[in-house]
Formats: C-alpha cells, structure tokens, sequence
C-alpha cells in the first residue's frame, strides 16, 4: 500500500470553484487550458461553464487569434483609471454625434451614461467645449430611421449577443403582408449607411441571414445557449457583397463620365475594384460582387453620368428601370 494520504475526491463544487478563480486570475482562459488545470475532458468544463453562467456570473467568450477564451464581464469600477488627452475626447465627441440615431434605445442611453461619467471630471469650460463640438458635427440624415421604437427588441438583442443566447424573433420581409417566424443565433450587430442590422444563423432556412433591426417585431430570449462556428469571422463574411447582401457574385463594369470620373477615383467601392483611364477622361470601373439591388440603386444614383457594359444581364435591367421612368414622367 502506498505511504501517505489518499487522494481527494474531486467533487463538482471544488472543481467550479477553481474554475471560477481561473477565470478570474486571467483575462481569457480556453476550454483547453481550463480542462488541463481541473484534469477533466472539454465537455465537462462545457457544462461547468453553463453552471456558472446560470449562476449569475457575468460569462462571456470571444476569439482570441485562433481559438476562443473566456472571461468574467468586469463592472466599472473594477476598471483601472484610464486617462484621454483632449484631441481623444474630441473624437469620442465626434462619434457619439454620429450616434444620434440610436435615440430612445439601449445604445444612446448607455452613451449618456458613459459622457455623463466623463463631464462629471471635466473642467466645466473644456465640458461645455466639447459639447458644442458635438453639437456642430451633427449628421444630415435623410430617411433616417426611428430605432426608439424597437427599444426593447434591441435591449433583448444586446444580452442576446452578449451572453450568447438563442432567439426566436418576427421579422416582416421587404414586401410581404405577414411577419415571419425565426430561431435566430444572433452572431453580429452590423452598421451599414445609417441603418443597423443583425447577422445571424437562422435555423429554420439553416443559413446565416441579415435582418434590418426596425423590422423586427417580437423577440423572445430562451435559455438556451449557441457557440459561434469556428470558421466564423464576421470582417469576413460580407467581403464578396457590394453592401449587406450576400447573393451570388457577378463581376460589373460601369464606365462613368469625365464630369464625375475625379468622385469614383478617390473612392474604395469594393475590396475587389480596379479602375482603368478612358482617352476622354472618364473611368472604367470593374469589381465582383453580389447584391443585385444594392449595385442598381447605386448605379441609378448617378443617373446619365453611369454607363454599365456587363454583365448583360444588369445592364438589361437598368435599361428597364430608365423606360419605365421615362414613362412616369411622361413622353410628351
């Protein structure tokens, strides 16, 4: 018989109790590591996690160059002190002017939540400098969108993506009388021309799909819980779409006038584009991406001054859109 004590039950409490404590002494910890220090396989420290974040603790996981860690959500005043120069506090000035349209939901009340912190330190004259900043930079939004009344829906939305859990959500397609049913892993909030839109894995077309935010209606959160692919990388997953619409690519080609040629050089429209000088002055702009409706309301914008050459397909469509215009407007 071996000499000494014999070994020490390792029972469930004892091991979340030193899973939590790892959690804590680091910044990110992975499944793997957590598995090695407790001596246990993945899938128990899989269901550890889950009792924990059941508990109350403030659990969230998020990629760490190849793999996923995790940690505890710290409260702000666990923070360390963290100081900005005045040329800093301008541009957090700035963005958050940008931000206006996000009025009456979670987002803009936890922005006021976040200046209100930063004036209750700052001199009065360098508070109420920045504020006329903000002010004067305000954006021209036309056809901006009213996000307050999605308030709650939103609020739903960001635990959802915080703590990675399930929805089911009614989301009314462009065109359609009747409100649709989706269980939703939401993956990813989206910013795109002043509206905001959710990525996410739908299971009932089981694909990821885009809905914009101001059409979806009810939203109900379960308890259960989703892990993002790994091959997921949301910078990614839009790259071959002209805007937010990922549909099968073609490859486009527009010629665009001398008058506007200077406005299309100084811009990046695709990560794929290449732009070729005409012996006129005009350009010839080439790129492959998908979103149909995206592109022909983009070419449209420009009116005489955009020519598409291919696909032919496009090209056909355009033409159609221009005739039943020109009828609108009438012949005579």
């Amino acid at each position: 018989m071996a000499k000494g004590r014999p070994a020490k039950k390792y029972s469930q409490a004892g091991r979340l109790h030193d899973v939590i404590r790892l959690i804590e002494a680091r910044h990110g910890i992975t499944i793997g590591e957590l598995a090695e220090e407790a001596g246990v396989d993945r899938r128990t420290i899989h269901r550890d996690l889950r009792v924990i974040h059941e508990a109350g603790y403030p659990l969230v996981s998020e990629w760490q160059g190849n793999g996923k860690v995790y940690r505890f959500l710290t409260r702000f005043k666990d923070v360390p002190p963290v100081s900005f120069t005045l040329q800093e506090l301008m541009t957090l000035y700035f963005l958050r002017s940008q931000m206006d349209i996000f009025r009456g939901t979670p987002f803009h009340d936890d922005l006021e939540t976040i200046f209100g912190k930063v004036r209750s330190v700052l001199p009065p004259r360098y508070a109420a400098h920045l504020e006329r900043i903000a002010r004067v930079s305000l954006p021209l939004l036309q056809g901006g969108r009213d996000y307050g009344k999605v308030a709650e829906p939103l609020r739903l939305l960001r635990e959802a993506l915080l703590y990675q859990y399930r929805l089911t959500l009614s989301y009314l397609s462009r065109g359609k009388g009747e409100p649709a049913t989706y269980r939703v892993d939401p993956y990813t909030l989206i910013y795109y021309k002043g509206g905001l839109y959710l990525l996410g894995y739908a299971h009932n077309r089981r694909a990821l799909r885009t809905f914009a935010v101001e059409r979806i209606g009810r939203v109900e959160m379960g308890k259960e819980r989703f892990e993002m692919p790994a091959e997921f990388r949301p910078e990614e997953q839009l790259q071959s779409a002209f805007g937010i619409v990922d549909e099968e690519v073609m490859q486009v080609k527009v010629r665009f006038s001398p008058a506007i040629a200077h406005t299309v050089r100084e811009r990046l429209w695709h990560p794929s584009q290449s732009i070729a000088e005409g012996e006129d002055g005009s350009v010839l702009l080439s790129f492959a991406a998908g979103g149909r409706m995206e592109i022909v309301s983009w070419l449209l914008s420009y009116g005489s001054h955009a020519e598409v050459l291919e696909p032919p397909e496009l090209r056909g469509e355009v033409a159609r859109i221009i005739a039943e215009m020109a009828g609108t407007y009438g012949q005579g």
